[in-house]
């Protein structure tokens, strides 16, 4: 069993991966500084939910301040750090990208210095397929990031991946990346599309779709919850991975999806918005071969999951 700390673990992924590394009888300590990008609350009972399975220790702390996140290394000597705390969103990276800066990159880089000054062994990093900029109607390889992104969230992403192998190299550990294809399930970011279409449908309001012709890997966080512990015991030299379905949805079998669940659901359609990528496609060949990674659920059963969780935490 691994001492294993987690940034940002009171979000939907976090929180999940910390049922699961609890599940599995590491221990754990987990950092979040509450960001009102979204609900308090929401990451409250996400916290609560990792509580009921077993013991940990929390520090509301912001990974901004290196003295502090230092003291937290120090103190508990991790052998592990799943670095997941950042700040989300495309859209509102158009409007504020010096604060993704701050998060993104001066996070990723305080928690990188922590991690190497503490002799952390192996450091796993949340990216995105953002990453891969607008190469649509192909699956993207790992190889295929090229550094043309299209928007400051996935410039402040690229530019944290650079930095996760640069302090790899100063400081000697291993650095897993994952590249995550929209992610959603149970507790999923509010701001996502399959989160916000349910809660507006949920309350018998019309949906707004920006542009009818987009497609996205939607993976189900069990799916990626999987994928990461997998690297958890990989050996050799620092990498990065796609972790995603390996299938694409179109907006239109989406909203027909939906519609299975929601019939007399009523959509209002606007044009692209800048910054949206038009489709995503992971290939996953090389997650497979090398952690042996799998996605297991479908996307109707993903979403029929979504929908009944929704039911009951959404109201």
């Amino acid at each position: 069993m691994k001492k294993i700390c987690i940034t940002g673990g009171a979000g939907f992924i976090g929180g999940h991966l910390g049922k699961r590394l609890l599940e599995l009888g590491h221990e754990l300590i987990v950092i979040d500084n509450f960001h009102p990008y979204y609900s308090t609350c929401r990451k409250q009972r996400q916290l609560q939910q990792m509580k009921d399975v077993g013991f940990f220790h929390f520090y509301n702390t912001n990974i901004l301040q290196l003295d502090e996140l230092k003291h937290i290394f120090f103190e508990h000597q991790p052998d592990v750090v799943f670095h997941l705390a950042a700040l989300p969103g495309v859209q509102p990276s158009l409007t504020d990208p010096l604060t993704y800066i701050d998060y993104d990159v001066k996070g990723t880089v305080n928690v990188l210095q922590a991690a190497g000054e503490v002799g952390v062994q192996h450091v796993l990093f949340a990216s995105s397929s953002s990453v891969y900029g607008n190469q649509s109607c192909q699956p993207l390889k790992e190889n295929m990031a090229n550094g043309h992104v299209i928007s400051p969230y996935a410039a402040a992403k690229y530019s944290a991946e650079s930095f996760c192998y640069a302090y790899a190299h100063i400081y000697g550990y291993m650095v897993t990346i994952f590249r995550y294809f929209t992610v959603y399930g149970p507790w999923g970011r509010p701001d996502m599309a399959i989160s916000t279409f349910i809660r507006k449908l949920l309350r018998n309001e019309p949906i707004t779709v920006y542009g009818d012709h987009t497609a996205r890997d939607y993976t189900f966080i069990d799916d990626i919850v999987d994928g990461m512990i997998r690297a958890l015991e990989r050996e050799g030299e620092s990498d990065v991975f796609n972790l995603g379905a390996g299938q694409p949805v179109t907006m239109k079998q989406l909203l027909a999806e939906l519609r299975t669940h929601f019939p007399y659901m009523r959509v209002h359609y606007e044009t692209p918005r800048l910054g949206d990528v038009v489709a995503t496609w992971a290939d996953i060949t090389k997650a497979k071969e090398e952690i042996g990674y799998m996605p297991r659920t479908s996307f109707c059963e993903g979403l029929a999951k979504t929908i009944e969780w929704a039911k009951q935490y959404e109201k």
